[in-house]
């Protein structure tokens, strides 16, 4: 067999942008069944791109394929990936290819071992299923849990972020568990502290406050910040009464800035009265969390006004409302 030029065959997919229909979907049909990966994932992005809802048979058709001896026909999941995502975007409803994909793994050999190359898959399985029409909500909810431990970061978060996708009170105390539960990463509790804000607005924040202890870790920190980036009003006050209370000398900042990421006029009032009138230190970590929002002329304005009486504020002012070098 003459050497391939995949490189260059990719690249003339691309034209099929400009092409009619008919012959986008002929040549996209005969790539989606072509051998090599690369060029199955490609002609999967053509046809998500080009909104082609004719060719989701042979989506699927190469998406089990791809299954099939997958470490061989499709390295690094490319191909699996591609068609998952270009499934999605041609609202795709049925449940199969993704309860096949969500609890994919694909271990393939690396340097001094293996690796799991089919994470993005299963997360982006996961995301598919609340849209599945031909499944029970509380079959998908199972098939999330599974995905709330999986090994991988990004299908527990895209697991966290398909079951706020599915509203209600199950998902909110799926939420609220695994937010008790913990993760060893983060982030992933901070997305379910967003979510439990986004979901149950107030009723959440008496749950989220119970985390702003430094003791906890980063878990407080993505307590504090979930907080601040939800606007609620009241947020400000939960997070005042924390800084009221709190004495590690760490953890006040991140507070600071929490309230003001809220971006409320009684968040802008509480740091503003500090610069005024706390102690030098307090007044200047709140210059510094009021320098989150120097894109704003009015609160650069109000800043530079309440720290006009304080020699050393002003000076810390200056130096932290200054606009960046390559501005």
């Amino acid at each position: 067999m003459a050497h391939r030029q995949i490189e260059a065959e990719i690249e003339r997919l691309n034209l099929l942008r400009d092409a009619d229909c008919a012959a986008a979907i002929a040549a996209l049909r005969k790539a989606l069944s072509d051998r090599v990966n690369l060029m199955a994932a490609k002609a999967a992005k053509m046809a998500a791109e080009l909104r082609l809802a004719g060719l989701i048979p042979d989506l699927l058709t190469a998406f089990d394929r791809l299954f099939e001896k997958p470490i061989e026909r499709d390295p690094q999941c490319w191909g699996k990936n591609a068609i998952a995502k270009a499934l999605v975007t041609l609202g795709h409803e049925n449940s199969a290819p993704f309860l096949r994909g969500i609890h994919h793994v694909q271990m393939e050999p690396v340097w001094g071992g293996e690796a799991d190359t089919a994470a993005t898959l299963r997360g982006t399985c996961a995301l598919a299923l609340p849209a599945c029409c031909d499944i029970s909500r509380g079959e998908i909810l199972r098939h999330l849990v599974d995905s709330l431990a999986d090994r991988a970061l990004t299908v527990r978060s895209d697991a966290v972020r398909a079951i706020a996708q599915m509203q209600g009170d199950e998902a909110i105390l799926l939420l609220r568990l695994k937010a008790r539960q913990g993760d060893k990463e983060s982030e992933v509790i901070g997305l379910a502290f967003d979510y439990l804000l986004q979901l149950e607005s107030d009723r959440a924040l008496p749950f989220v406050k119970d985390f702003l202890d430094p003791k906890l870790g980063p878990a407080a920190e993505e307590a504090a910040l979930a907080l601040g980036s939800s606007r609620l009003e009241g947020a400000v006050g939960v997070l005042e009464q924390a800084y009221a209370r709190q004495r590690d000398p760490d953890f006040r900042p991140v507070l600071l800035r929490a309230i003001s990421s809220t971006r409320h006029p009684r968040a802008l009032e509480f740091l503003l009265n500090m610069v005024r009138n706390a102690r030098e230190r307090e007044a200047l970590g709140a210059i510094e969390a009021l320098a989150l929002n120097r894109d704003s002329a009015d609160i650069r304005r109000q800043v530079e006004q309440a720290a006009a009486e304080r020699e050393t504020v002003r000076a810390h002012f200056r130096k932290s409302f200054a606009a960046p070098e390559n501005a």
